[in-house]
């Protein structure tokens, strides 16, 4: 479906670049930036937590096995 990125080179995402700061501002792009910086540290802290708590569950399981 996205195999087309792959084509795309550095004048391309300049082009890119230039057109959305002329269409949205720098100061739109900045926030979207940051924004999007912000997510993706959310969805990496939430990962982290699942990670942790899935070995946490498996621990527990594998104490449960062993009592038995």
């Amino acid at each position: 479906m996205f195999s087309f990125l792959k084509n795309i080179g550095p004048t391309e995402l300049i082009i890119i670049g230039v057109i959305l700061i002329v269409f949205f501002g720098s100061k739109k792009i900045a926030g979207l930036g940051k924004a999007g910086g912000e997510t993706v540290r959310e969805v990496k802290k939430i990962k982290k937590e699942l990670s942790g708590a899935m070995d946490e569950v498996k621990e527990d399981d594998t104490k449960e096995e062993v009592e038995n």
